[in-house]
């Protein structure tokens, strides 16, 4: 007896179900190929309702902390880029993220802030710090962790300081329950013998949005993140004009976030950069209500063009003698012009620059000289008898320029000049006490210089701190450039091939 044949069906296979996309690819967009920089990454990690989209608001998008309470929790990842001295990228993350769903290794990123709630139960977010950690640690051991105890303005200061040493504590006995671990290492490199999760590095910082300890703790987070080939020349910038001014503190301030990239090697004190972060924040809130006259539009006639000078001369308040890396011809070139204006500075009422008397004709008889652009010049008005008014500071400033250019064209030169810049930084002053003064000069559209100098320093040799401050400006915006540069992708120009393929051996 035969077999009948099997029933046809019209049954399709079921199609596998496609994977769930992770948080990483969830948030991806154009923008992050269309973006020229190559911005280092901060991971924003915390529990629900932990204050992290608050923290990133208050930072960056100038939120009121009376309006932080109303944020909505964040459901979704979310990237936010700053452009700030180096360009940054801050992924705020949802409460339930694991380093399972996130869909990047943490090795992605350079620092990982995880933002614990110091009103809510300590058992959840210290074994969701931990996981993190020991993970993050074991893909890259030099990455960044930092802990924010946050929201520390809804308890006392007695038990707020209780409740961060007992997380503290916490975190360290949790660490030490956990068996040595290893780190993840190339296959062709030696593997590295099992550590204790006890020397795991990490900070913790007590912050909150109603003082300026979020600032401050933020600016520490940044200060570890600039490469440490970048950092040591900034600080000795600020060192060397904090000992030319006599200066108490120096600040390079991120002037829309309020934070302090670098400072000199001095203790900072709470109270001081409190005082510089209000500043800057009043100076924020109404500096557009003011505008200078060199600011003006290009027919104004007050409007200054000059070369900026590249060298970097350095004077101190106290009397000594400039010094220039110059070579010793350029300094005996420069040297009469360098005297001069050490001599003009000692009075109060004259300040660096294109000032009154003889000095001011010769630059502008005699502008092929090399002397007369070795000085930062300020248009500024005088206030002393024998001063010029501003209008005719302005002829000769211009006629003094454009002989320097014709000068250099005749002196067998290709015949290019060098870009002219407008010579306005916005400035502001304010007087603390009657023995301090706080300075506030800009660098950059976004960063600037705070220093806290006496007054009578400020009073009696301004022109000697502004001239150290010209120079302290053009090595900061040299620094930035090259760090922009760098940080920049690097594109292929159409038809451009690789030197990698230029240089393979061609078959015969």
């Amino acid at each position: 007896m035969s077999k009948s044949p099997p029933a046809i069906t019209n049954q399709q296979p079921v199609p596998k179900p496609s994977p769930r996309p992770t948080l990483a690819q969830q948030a991806s967009s154009e923008d992050d190929e269309l973006d020229e920089f190559v911005r280092t990454k901060i991971l924003l990690l915390g529990l629900r309702r932990s204050g992290k989209t608050s923290i990133h608001q208050v930072l960056f998008e100038d939120l009121s902390p009376k309006q932080a309470f109303f944020v909505e929790p964040t459901t979704r990842l979310m990237k936010h880029k700053i452009d700030s001295f180096i360009p940054l990228e801050i992924w705020d993350c949802p409460g339930s993220v694991t380093p399972e769903n996130l869909g990047v290794p943490l090795s992605f990123f350079t620092s990982i802030i995880f933002v614990i709630d110091i009103q809510d139960s300590y058992n959840q977010p210290i074994a969701r710090l931990i996981q993190f950690m020991i993970s993050a640690f074991q893909q890259n051991p030099d990455v960044n962790l930092e802990v924010f105890v946050h929201k520390a303005e809804s308890l006392s200061e007695e038990y707020r300081y209780e409740s961060f040493r007992h997380i503290q504590n916490r975190v360290i006995d949790e660490l030490g329950d956990i068996a040595p671990i290893t780190v993840d290492t190339p296959s062709s490199y030696p593997s590295t013998p099992p550590i204790d999760p006890k020397h795991i590095p990490y900070s913790m910082h007590l912050t909150s949005v109603y003082d300026h300890s979020l600032q401050e703790a933020f600016s520490r987070v940044f200060m570890r993140i600039i490469s440490s080939s970048t950092l040591p020349y900034v600080e000795h910038l600020l060192n060397t004009l904090q000992t030319n001014l006599s200066s108490q503190k120096t600040f390079l301030f991120d002037t829309k976030a309020r934070f302090y990239v670098a400072t000199d090697s001095s203790p900072v004190d709470f109270t001081t950069f409190g005082l510089c972060c209000d500043y800057v924040h009043m100076l924020n809130k109404f500096g557009d209500l003011y505008k200078s006259a060199i600011a003006s539009p290009t027919s104004h006639p007050r409007r200054v063009e000059t070369d900026v000078d590249e060298s970097i001369l350095v004077v101190s308040p106290n009397g000594s003698q400039p010094t220039s890396p110059r070579s010793s011809k350029a300094q005996n070139a420069q040297s009469p012009s360098i005297s001069a204006v050490a001599s003009r500075s000692s009075t109060p009422n004259h300040t660096l620059g294109p000032s009154s008397g003889s000095h001011a004709q010769s630059r502008a008889q005699s502008p092929g000289q090399g002397s007369s652009s070795s000085t930062p010049i300020h248009a500024r008005s005088r206030s002393s008898t024998n001063a010029r008014p501003l209008d005719a500071e302005v002829a000769a400033l211009n006629s003094s320029t454009s002989g320097s250019h014709e000068g250099s064209n005749g002196n067998g030169s290709n015949g290019h000049t060098r870009p002219r810049r407008t010579v306005f930084h916005p400035t502001a002053t304010a007087s603390l006490s009657p023995h301090y003064t706080l300075i506030f000069q800009s660098i950059t559209p976004r960063l600037a210089l705070l220093a806290l100098v006496t007054t009578d320093i400020w009073k009696t040799k301004r022109g000697l701190v502004e001239y150290n401050i010209v120079y302290f400006r053009e090595g900061v915006q040299e620094i930035y450039d090259l760090v922009l540069e760098t940080s920049r992708k690097k594109t292929k120009k159409p038809g451009q091939t690789s030197n990698t393929n230029a240089r393979l051996p061609v078959k015969r």
